[in-house]
């Protein structure tokens, strides 16, 4: 079955780096748009970055570039999300998920169970 998992989350200081891993099973992730969002409470879910299958493309929210990069690892059937220069701002509930069409459409048809970031000092 399609399942999604990400993990790598946790507790880092403004300013620090965390490196989110969405590890996927029940289907070839190279196969399929692979998108990471976010959620935090009082907040709209925020698509926050995704990676093409088709040509390999990236894409990021406005308040993430300069600082997200998304990349895929085929052997390991993974999406990760480096995560550099973090602010508070950034902190919610990361969740990976399988694009229903492409990554521009911003739907997604399976996701994880997302993992907790916490940016504090």
């Amino acid at each position: 079955q399609v399942q999604l998992v990400e993990s790598g989350g946790g507790l880092v200081q403004p300013g620090g780096s965390l490196r989110l891993s969405c590890a996927a099973s029940g289907f070839t992730a190279r196969y399929y748009d692979i998108g990471w969002f976010r959620q935090a409470p009082g907040k709209e879910r925020e698509g926050v970055s995704c990676i093409s299958s088709s040509d390999g493309s990236t894409s990021y929210a406005d308040s993430v570039k300069g600082r997200f990069t998304i990349s895929r690892d085929n052997a390991k059937n993974t999406v990760y999300l480096q995560m550099n220069s973090l602010k508070p701002e950034d902190t919610a509930v990361y969740y990976c998920g399988r694009v229903r069409d492409s990554c521009r459409s911003r739907d997604y048809a399976y996701w994880g169970q997302g993992t907790q970031v916490t940016v504090s000092s």
